[in-house]
Parts: C-alpha cells; sequence; structure tokens
C-alpha cells in the first residue's frame, strides 16, 4: 500500500501508544487508541529516559512540555559501588557538554504517570486522535489487504468490530495483540531466575556523598538506588529478590534489608526512611519473531522485554515507536510502499538482538554475578572507567553509544532523501555502551 492512510488503531495508552498516537495526529493521520483500563495510569513507575528516549521526545514536541514540571531534572553522576559504599567508578552525564554548548538530551527523570498526563493532554488537542479508555481488546486476528480488524469488549458489556488500515500492539508485555498472532505462550527468550523490587524511597542518600544514580554490586544485596526528587529526597530503590515471595513476605524482609544495604544502616522502626511504593516483577529477555504480521505492527514491551538495569526497555520502546511513526507518515504521504514496515521489523529485531538485549543483560550481571573485592580486576567494563577517569572525551563516547539503538527509516524513502537528522552517533564496537537507569 501506498498513499493516504484513513487510519491506524493502537492497542494501548501507555507512553509507547501515546506518543505514537500524536506523531501520527501530528500529520494528520486519523487515529484511535483502545485502552483497556477505565482512565490513564497513575503509577509512577519508570522515571528515567535515556539519551534517545529524549532525542525521540523532544522532535515530537514533547520534552519542552515535560520540563515545566517543576520535578522533572537531568541528573549528573551515575556510579558503581560496592554494599559497603566504596565508590568502584562512574561517569558524569555533564561530559557530553561541549565548551559554551550543553547537551540537552541528557538523561531525563520524571515519574511516568507525569509523562503519560502530559502525552494524553498533547494527543487530546490533536483533531485525529481519539483515546477510549474502558475498551478491552479481545482475542482474535482478522484481515485483508486492504485492513486489520481489533475485536473490543467495552466496560458497559458490548462488543464491536473495529476496523483501520493497520493495528499496532503497544499493550504491554502481556499483549492481546501479540497472543493473538502468535499464541498465548510464544515469545521468545527467558525469566529471570531472579525477581526484582521497585520501590519508591526517602531517604538522603546524598547526606552519606552518594550520587545521583548508583549500581550496588554485591551477590546477595545488589541494588539501584537513583534521585526521583527535586526539592524532597525521594528516591527509586530498585533491588533483586529470591523468586517465589509474596508481597507481603517481600516487605515483611524490606526493613531488615534496607538496614544493610542502606548506608547509615537505618534500624527497622527507626522512621530514618518512608517507603511510599513497593512493587515485585518478575523481569524478562525476550523478543517477538516479528513486528510485523501483515496489518498488524507491535512496538515497545509488546515486542520485545529486558531487565531494567540497562534503562533500554521503556527508551527502546520509545525509538520503537519513532521510527514505526517516521514509516507510517512515509506511507501516508506517499513516500514509500508498506514494504518499509519489513524494513522496520527486521531493524528493531535486530538492535535488540545486538544492543539491547546483550547490554542489559551484561548490566544487570554485573550487580550480582562476581565477586565485588574483585570487580576492578575483572570487569572489564569498570577498569575501563577507572582507568580513564577524567577523560571527558571518552565518556562522552561512551555514554553517546546508547544512540545506537536509533534508526533513519526515511533514508529507505523512494526518494532516497533522509527526513530526518538523527543525532551524533558514534561507533559502538569501540567502547563498552554505558547502562542507563530506569
Amino acid at each position: 500500500m501506498t498513499g493516504p492512510i484513513k487510519k491506524v488503531i493502537i492497542v494501548g495508552a501507555g507512553p509507547s501508544g501515546l506518543l505514537l498516537a500524536l506523531r501520527l495526529a501530528q500529520k494528520h493521520i486519523n487515529v484511535t487508541i483502545f485502552e483497556a483500563t477505565p482512565g490513564p495510569s497513575n503509577q509512577p513507575r519508570a522515571t528515567h529516559y535515556g539519551i534517545p528516549a529524549v532525542w525521540e521526545l523532544r522532535r515530537a514536541g514533547v520534552l519542552d512540555e515535560l520540563r515545566l514540571d517543576p520535578e522533572c531534572f537531568q541528573f549528573d553522576v551515575m556510579c558503581w559501588r560496592k554494599l559497603d559504599g566504596t565508590y568502584l567508578s562512574g561517569m558524569d552525564t555533564r561530559d557530553l557538554n561541549r565548551p559554551g554548548q550543553p547537551y540537552d538530551d541528557r538523561i531525563t527523570v520524571l515519574t511516568l504517570n507525569k509523562v503519560i498526563s502530559v502525552l494524553e493532554k498533547m494527543v487530546a488537542r490533536c483533531e485525529t486522535a481519539t483515546v477510549k479508555y474502558g475498551h478491552k481488546v479481545l482475542p482474535g486476528v482478522e484481515q485483508d489487504e486492504e485492513k486489520a480488524c481489533v475485536t473490543i469488549e467495552r466496560n458497559d458489556g458490548v462488543v464491536e468490530k473495529h476496523w483501520a488500515d493497520y493495528v499496532v500492539g503497544c499493550d504491554g508485555a502481556s499483549s492481546q495483540i501479540r497472543r493473538s498472532l502468535f499464541g498465548d505462550k510464544e515469545f521468545p527468550g527467558y525469566t529471570w531466575d531472579h525477581q526484582i523490587v521497585a520501590t519508591n524511597t526517602y531517604y538522603d542518600f546524598h547526606k552519606y556523598g552518594w550520587e545521583d544514580s548508583n549500581f550496588i554490586i554485591d551477590p546477595e544485596h545488589s541494588f539501584m538506588a537513583a534521585r526521583i526528587g527535586v526539592k524532597e529526597p525521594l528516591w527509586r530503590v530498585t533491588y533483586t529478590e529470591v523468586n517465589g515471595l509474596t508481597k507481603e513476605e517481600i516487605e515483611a524482609r524490606q526493613a531488615e534489608k534496607f538496614e544493610i544495604m542502606f548506608p547509615g544502616h537505618p534500624t527497622p522502626g527507626s522512621g530514618e526512611y518512608k517507603v511510599v511504593l513497593t512493587s515485585p516483577y518478575k523481569i524478562h529477555q525476550r523478543c517477538a519473531s516479528s513486528f510485523r504480521v501483515g496489518r498488524y505492527l507491535l512496538a515497545a514491551d509488546a515486542a520485545h522485554l529486558c531487565n531494567p538495569f540497562g534503562g533500554l526497555g521503556l527508551t527502546g520502546g520509545i525509538v520503537d515507536v519513532g521510527g514505526l511513526a517516521d514509516c507510517l507518515v512515509g506511507i501516508h504521504e506517499g513516500k514509500t510502499s508498506d514494504k518499509i514496515l519489513d524494513e522496520y521489523s527486521r531493524v528493531r529485531i535486530e538492535k535488540y538482538k545486538t544492543i539491547i538485549d546483550p547490554i542489559s543483560t551484561e548490566n544487570f550481571k554485573r550487580l550480582w554475578g562476581q565477586d565485588p573485592d574483585k570487580v576492578l580486576e575483572n570487569d572489564e567494563f569498570i577498569k575501563l572507567l577507572k582507568a580513564n577517569e577524567g577523560n571527558a572525551e571518552l565518556s562522552r563516547k561512551m555514554q553517546l553509544g546508547s544512540l545506537g539503538i536509533l534508526h533513519d527509516f526515511t533514508a529507505s524513502f523512494d526518494n532516497n532523501k533522509p527526513a530526518i537528522s538523527l543525532p551524533e552517533k558514534v561507533d559502538i564496537s569501540a567502547v563498552t555502551v554505558t547502562p542507563l537507569v530506569t
């Protein structure tokens, strides 16, 4: 198909679905989002957006609106420590700055519920976009050469069929679109033996000399502590736990673990910290065999999953929909055929397999899979950081390596004239790509 797209259906009103809808509606493409929940999510969930995601948010016009929130900020230093707080090495995001030229797409922090709120408001201002909450997509696929269908059940029990030129599954790890296409149990990859627990916790890590983002290497008590508050000491503390524990059992163990983990070793019941969110979940490394089946497309967590200790899950999903939007807009404007969607699937799977999966896997194993006393001898990434402390140019290259997950699909359009300008990238084979945080 080449030429105007009459309608796109997006399943899922998370950050990826809303961003895709915004990008398409900005080009006057009719788009409807179906979301099963009764309203937008108010859960904080993810908090940190890597450099490629920030670039995508900027070109969609979202970043400026996010920065109107007083809780939105760019953090400075990420580092790796032993459990006793010993500093191993780190990296300063301010190394991205050039003299007189600040790098404005540094890692940006804002809780996901606030990002969703901004996206929803921006989508609502678009005449060609509609978000329908309380509309659950039911199992099944139906398509022909010109259109694809979703069957939805409204919250009042009415069942309807809706057709569009394309249907995009942005409906998360348990995606109904993916399961309808490939089967309920077909999601290649594996689930980690460890589960993780994400918390929002008030505790002044800065008082103990800790940086904005800290990765703690320990075989039993590995965790990440990253600042998410501006005016108050609110931190995202995400730690590993043994599998099989209930949320009640996790919460019962939490005070004892925090006494061991936190600098200052606050005792249970001391009132020195306050946990306002505890969310345990299993983690996966999985990727669908294809992100396109005819007129059905997959993006973000519906298409691929990785553990959060690389920051490449949410960031990768945002990059997915940025590229997919370019492809669909190109089709709509007659600049390319729908064959570009095969390239979308191929490239995004390749980016997952060659960058997102191996790097996020290495990042997670780094925290619990080695002797912390021998990290400076055995861990090539930490050794490289340590040997080059103060080398701002190497730090810059390592951080910009994450831009390797971007791809310019417009370069494959029929006129062969790229319509976008990707940001500066470096050869990621020359350096180990830095972990991001989430």
